[in-house]
Order: C-alpha cells, then structure tokens, then sequence
C-alpha cells in the first residue's frame, strides 16, 4: 500500500506565504501524477495543482501566478508554494497521488489527510 502525509499547513495572513509538502511511502511501484487539493467549509474539494512523473503541470485559474507545484520523483514528494495568498485559500488541502504499488496490476488513486490553512487579518 502506498500512504501521502502532508505537512506545512498553517496560519498566515493575506499576502503571506506557505509551502505544502507531501510525502508518499509505503510498497511504491510508480507514481504517474501528484497533485494538490483543497476544499473549504461547506464546499466540495476541487483540484489547485496537478503535477505528472514526466514534469507536467495544470493549474486551477484560482492558483494560476500564484502557486506553484513541483515534485521530486526520487523522493515521491510533492510540494506546492503557494504566495499572495488571500482569504479565500483557506481550506483544508490534500494530496493525492495515482500510484502503483508493488505487486499491483493496476495504478489506484490515494488521499493524504489533509493540512489546514488559514488565511486570516
């Protein structure tokens, strides 16, 4: 099986600054694609950044100049910047990874459990 923990969620005020990252471990055979989301209260989870195994990346409009998404494939970890944030950012933000574990026949989509950020005056 293959598990994501996040880190580096928190409280800033607008204009301010965080870095998420998120780790995957477990039996991992292959990672295709990482990516972040989030989702505020009372919301539905909706997709910030996505990034693939080859480097590709794809943007919400919401994150576009002002996030950015990186990973580095030996380590299976994903990072997302995220600068200028605003009041609106604030939300709980998961990882998500469409990996392959050892022994799998197929790749299967795994969840971390989330960070919190708050972006308060």
């Amino acid at each position: 099986q293959v598990q994501l923990v996040e880190s580096g969620g928190g409280l800033v005020q607008p204009g301010g600054s965080l870095r998420l990252s998120c780790a995957a471990s477990g039996s991992i055979a292959s990672i295709s694609a990482m990516s972040w989301y989030r989702q505020a209260p009372g919301k539905e989870r909706e997709l910030v950044a996505t990034i693939t195994a080859g480097g590709r990346t794809n943007y919400a409009d919401s994150a576009k100049g002002r996030f950015t998404i990186s990973g580095d494939n030996a380590k299976h970890t994903v990072y997302l910047q995220m600068n200028s944030l605003k009041l609106g950012d604030t939300a709980v933000y998961y990882c998500n990874a469409d990996s392959l574990a050892i022994g799998a026949v197929r790749f299967v989509e795994v969840w971390g459990q989330g960070t919190l950020v708050t972006v308060f005056l």
